[in-house]
């Protein structure tokens, strides 16, 4: 019997047509999977090329500028995930600080506490120099929180100023040759003498422009009082005190 069942099944033969379909059906299907696969493959690699690239853009998208100002003229340009991506001088003090100090990819308290401690500042720090650092940026709820570690890296200066500000005016400040943070000083200063140009004030020391600021506006820079100087003045918005009648002399220079 089984003989017999083999005989039968060896006397089927398929056409030559037939087999040829069959082949070419087969070889579509397979051309088939391989297209889907490689297409498959290529939407994988476009989707993991799109998220390195998207990745790359967020890290490299400066959203909060840290503007630091003694003579130096910094600004630290800081990412979403609080890394310094830019650093930018903007005075002849300003650029040659940048070139010496290595803060790219640091933390941005990390970074203003490497720029305090460096030479330059150090040194016009110990002379009473006064340091303004600025957050600016949009979203305020961050740039408040920034700012609260700002102030904590500058707690052991005297006469460190730290302030939280929109972005508003930085290109005006760009356009002028000058860092936010020396733009605002330079503002408050020309509202006092129209004369003065943002060229002259571009070398000035802070200390400098808040004196003439001082000096203007009937104030003192609070920092050279003795306590009983200190006790006749009282503090305005801008970290400056005013002079009360029959008295001379400073107190601490405090934050917004």
């Amino acid at each position: 019997m089984r003989e017999k069942i083999r005989e039968a099944f060896d006397s089927v033969h398929a056409e030559p047509e037939l087999k040829a379909a069959a082949r070419q059906a087969v070889a579509r299907r397979a051309a088939g999977r391989h297209r889907a696969i490689r297409r498959l493959g290529i939407a994988l690699a476009a989707a993991a090329c799109a998220v390195v690239l998207a990745g790359g853009w967020l890290y490299a998208t400066p959203t909060v500028q840290i503007s630091i100002d003694i003579n130096p003229s910094l600004e630290l340009g800081i990412n979403r995930f609080d890394r310094v991506i830019s650093v930018e001088g903007w005075n002849d003090d300003g650029t040659a600080l940048a070139q010496t100090v290595n803060v790219t990819h640091l933390s941005y308290t990390d970074a203003v506490e490497t720029i305090l401690a460096s030479e330059p500042v150090e040194t016009l720090l110990a002379e009473n120099g006064v340091v303004e650092i600025g957050v600016i940026g949009t979203d305020t709820d961050r740039c408040a929180r920034m700012l609260e570690n700002v102030r904590a890296c500058t707690r052991e200066q005297q006469n460190a100023h730290c302030y939280q500000a929109d972005p508003d005016q930085l290109a005006q400040a760009h356009e002028c040759g000058l860092s936010y943070g020396k733009y605002r000083a330079y503002l408050e200063l020309a509202a006092l003498d129209p004369a003065i140009t943002p060229e002259a004030v571009q070398d000035m020391t802070m200390r400098e422009i808040r004196e003439r600021i001082a000096a203007l506006s009937g104030q003192i820079l609070p920092e050279a009082a003795d306590d009983s100087a200190a006790a006749a003045t009282e503090p305005t918005e801008n970290g400056l005190q005013q002079k009360t009648p029959g008295h001379h002399g400073a107190g601490h220079h405090g934050d917004d």
